[in-house]
């Protein structure tokens, strides 16, 4: 496997913060730089690293936010080199736009996890009895979550309380609500056309300095969004099977058998499966995108390319 990407300190760029996976620089003209490393983050840490993961990333965001800038605008201005994109810096709204066609989810957040705690309104929506696990709802609906509130922890939210507790204006709920639902129309539409279902995503919004709403962060990418093959999800539906999806989890499950990973030290990870997560997120993006995915040279390291290719911001 070539050498990953572990980290992108570039001390000739201005005003460095370190993300679990991307490294930001901040320019002094309002751009801001962001490079995706390689790191794979879990249990609130970086775990492992897996070659490709930033490019694939960035790449399938690149491929997403270029299918959907007529229906909103999005931060982005240039693509300097594949794990890199340099956007316009925002003020990133407080409200996380997580969208969902499929009742489905693991998290505490989750409309699967709540529903089978017995509760039928939530998120201001008001559910139907007799749901089945990864059922198709009758219409997207957006579920906003906050870490305003609860120490940090995505505290979720109805529409009225995200405008009754000034999260948001009523017209840029409105305004965020409408783009996340027609973004992720789009994307289900595209991904149906590449054999995939698209089951649910989640998106940030930022307020530049003209005072717009821009899309930032990420798009649709694999490890944003829940997409399930389409070709096998009836079967599996009616057999009460989960339906089939890209398992990126193979480097998480096997920590999470192996030791307590929030308390004890993470154990040395084969690499093999390294390999393995890798050769998952290639094909993820090939999928999505219906793209050949084009690796680096391999004579060539990430870190030193990177640094070459961002020279003009020095």
């Amino acid at each position: 496997m070539p050498q990953p990407l572990r980290e992108a300190v570039i001390p000739e760029l201005p005003n460095y913060y370190r993300g679990k996976v991307r490294e930001n620089y901040d320019l002094p003209d309002g751009r801001r730089i962001i490079i995706a490393t390689d790191r794979l983050s879990a249990f609130d840490r970086a775990i492992a690293c897996i070659p490709f993961k930033g490019q694939v990333l960035t790449q399938t965001a690149r491929f997403w936010f270029e299918q959907t800038g007529d229906i909103c605008p999005n931060h982005v201005l240039d693509y300097p080199d594949p794990n890199v994109v340099v956007g316009r810096r925002l003020e990133i709204l407080p409200v996380e736009m997580v969208v969902r066609g499929y009742l489905a989810g693991t998290t505490g957040t989750s409309v699967l996890t709540m529903y089978k705690q017995g509760k039928r309104e939530m998120y201001g929506v008001r559910f139907p009895d007799g749901l089945h696990d990864n059922q198709a709802l009758p219409q997207a609906i957006i579920t906003p979550t906050s870490k305003a509130f609860d120490g940090g922890h995505d505290e979720p939210l109805s529409a009225g309380e995200i405008v009754r507790t000034g999260l948001l204006s009523q017209k840029q709920w409105d305004e965020v609500s409408a783009y996340a639902l027609a973004l992720f129309a789009r994307g289900q539409e595209t991904a149906l056309r590449c054999g995939l279902i698209l089951a649910d995503t989640k998106y940030e919004f930022g307020i530049d300095r003209d005072g717009r709403i821009l899309l930032a962060d990420e798009i649709h990418t694999p490890d944003s969004s829940r997409y399930w093959f389409a070709r096998s999800y009836d079967e599996r539906f009616a057999r009460g099977e989960k339906p089939e999806s890209f398992d990126k989890d193979f480097v998480r499950n096997w920590v999470a058998a192996r030791c307590d990973p929030y308390r004890e030290p993470i154990p040395e990870i084969p690499a093999d499966l390294i390999e393995e997560t890798s050769q998952v997120y290639v094909r993820a993006f090939e999928t999505i995108t219906g793209q050949a995915f084009v690796p680096p040279a391999d004579d060539e390291e990430p870190l030193p390319r990177i640094r070459k290719n961002l020279a003009k911001y020095f």
